[in-house]
C-alpha cells in the first residue's frame, strides 16, 4: 500500500526534476557534487574505540584535511556522518557538527548523528534536535532480529514522525533484515550505506565459487530491499571493502550498476566515506572510478546521483 508520505516524495521528486530543466540533461560536464557521507573526527575531543586497530586512520581528520582531499572534485556540500564515538559522547558529537554547520564557511551543511532507537532514552535524546535544520537523521549498526524488536521499531517510527532518516549500517547478510524493518516502518525514510556491503572481488570473472555464491545472495537481497519505496542507496564503500586489494572501474561496475538498476535513478546518492575510503585509495580515486563507470549513463542520471537526489532527500536547497 502506498502511503501519503510516499506520494508526497514522488511529487517532490517530479517537481525537482522539472525545475532542473532539459538544459541540465544535455550537460556533459562534470556535475556539482553533494557528498552524503563525510566523516570528521578530532581525537582531542572524542573517543573512537574502533580506531585502535585502524592503522593510518587512527589520527585526527578535520575540515582542512577534507578540503585538501576534495580539491578539484567540485564538491559543493557535504553531509556529516556519525563516527561511532562512545555513547556518552553522542550528544557532544551532535553539537560539535551543528556548530560546524552554523559556521557556513565549510562544505558541511547537515548531519546524520549517532543514536540507539531501541534504547529507553532515545525519545528524549532525539527530541532535542527536533526542528534542527542541520540534523537530518540517525545511524546505528543494524542487528539481527531488529525487525521483531518493537522498541527499536518504535524509535524508527518516531524518526519518521520527525521527518528524520535512519541509515542502515550492515553487512550483506542483514540486507533481508533491513527490508523487513523498512516494511514495518513505511513512513520512515531509510538509507542503505555503502551498497549494502558489496565486495568488488566477488564480481571478478576469476572469483572462486564461494565469492560467486556471496555475489548471488547480495544481488538478490539488494533486489528485495529496493522494492521498499522508502529506502535509498548510497553508492559508496567499494574501494575500502576490497582493501588491501586495488580495484578498477571494471571491478566496481557490476555492483554500482546493480544498485542503480534496482533502486532507479531517483533513489541513489553519491557518498565519499572519507577518510575511510583511504583504505582502498583516496576520495579522488573513488570519484574518478565512479565517473568511469557512469560515463555511458545519461547526464541527467549522473547529476541526480552526484547532486540532485541528495539535495532533495536532505532538503539542502
Amino acid at each position: 500500500m502506498v502511503t501519503r508520505r510516499e506520494i508526497l516524495w514522488a511529487a517532490a521528486g517530479a517537481a525537482f526534476a522539472a525545475r532542473a530543466g532539459s538544459a541540465q540533461s544535455r550537460d556533459r560536464s562534470n556535475p556539482p557534487v553533494i557528498d552524503t557521507h563525510q566523516h570528521l573526527w578530532d581525537l582531542q575531543k572524542f573517543k573512537l574505540p574502533w580506531l585502535a586497530g585502524a592503522g593510518e586512520l587512527n589520527r585526527t581528520f578535520l575540515t582542512a584535511d577534507y578540503l585538501k582531499a576534495a580539491e578539484g572534485l567540485n564538491i559543493r556540500k557535504a553531509v556529516y556522518m556519525e563516527v561511532a564515538v562512545t555513547p556518552e559522547q553522542r550528544e557532544a558529537e551532535a553539537q560539535y557538527v551543528i556548530d560546524l554547520c552554523e559556521q557556513r564557511n565549510t562544505p558541511t551543511v547537515a548531519a546524520v548523528i549517532g543514536g540507539s532507537p531501541g534504547s529507553d532514552g532515545f525519545r528524549e535524546y532525539i527530541l532535542r534536535f527536533k526542528g534542527s535544520p542541520y540534523v537530518k537523521g540517525v545511524r546505528e549498526s543494524l542487528r539481527a532480529g531488529a525487525a521483531k524488536d518493537e522498541a527499536f521499531l518504535k524509535g524508527l517510527r518516531l524518526l519518521g514522525e520527525l521527518d528524520m532518516t535512519f541509515d542502515f549500517q550492515l553487512g550483506p547478510d542483514l540486507l533481508p533484515e533491513a527490508a523487513a524493518v523498512a516494511a514495518a516502518c513505511p513512513d520512515t525514510r531509510f538509507v542503505l550505506d555503502h551498497c549494502g556491503g558489496a565486495d568488488p572481488r566477488d564480481f571478478r570473472r576469476s572469483a572462486p565459487q564461494g565469492r560467486q555464491d556471496r555475489r548471488a545472495r547480495w544481488m538478490a537481497s539488494i533486489e528485495l530491499l529496493a522494492k521498499r519505496p522508502n529506502v535509498i542507496c548510497k553508492i559508496s564503500g567499494l574501494l575500502e571493502s576490497a582493501a588491501p586489494d586495488k580495484v578498477t572501474a571494471d571491478d566496481i561496475a557490476p555492483a554500482v550498476n546493480h544498485c542503480l538498476d534496482c533502486f532507479g535513478p531517483d533513489r541513489v546518492v553519491f557518498a565519499g566515506n572519507w577518510p575511510v575510503v583511504n583504505r582502498g585509495g583516496s576520495l579522488r580515486r573513488w570519484v574518478t572510478l565512479l565517473g568511469e563507470v557512469m560515463s555511458d549513463r545519461t547526464a541527467e542520471l549522473r547529476r541526480k546521483l552526484m547532486h540532485d537526489n541528495a539535495a532533495r532527500f536532505y532538503t539542502l536547497d
